[in-house]
């Protein structure tokens, strides 16, 4: 058994797809119509086009809304990225205006930053020392 698929939600598909291509590096792997304004849109790595795909998962329903609200307000990320280094990609997405909620950090075997990916989810990436 493998992972091949994750999900975060996110409050708006386009803003997302935007936010983790243009910002983020990831390129879109599938994007097809679901109906009701929905699609079904997932991105990878750029360095890994076969690999895991990260569904944009619209929070249309209110317990998907409820449960990204409150993890948001209570500081926990939706899911988090590896980076092999950490410094330069805070220092160009902040130039980019990625608002980070936390600066590369020291966390036992790893370095740690947490930011708001503009769909309503805090983000973590590390740096394995």
């Amino acid at each position: 058994m493998r992972i091949t698929l994750s999900s975060v939600f996110v409050d708006d598909q386009a803003k997302a797809q935007k936010f983790y291509t243009e910002v983020l590096g990831f390129v879109t792997k599938v994007d097809m119509p679901m109906g009701g304004g929905a699609r079904w849109l997932t991105v990878v790595s750029k360095d890994d086009p076969e690999g895991v795909q990260l569904l944009l998962e619209p929070n249309q329903h209110p317990a998907a809304t409820t449960f990204q609200k409150a993890i948001f307000a209570d500081g926990i990320p939706a899911t988090s990225f590896a980076t092999l280094d950490i410094q330069k990609d805070f220092e160009r997405m902040s130039a980019l205006g990625v608002v980070f909620r936390q600066k590369p950090t020291p966390a036992g075997p790893v370095l740690t930053a947490l930011f708001e990916d503009t769909c309503g989810n805090l983000i973590s990436m590390h740096q394995m020392l």
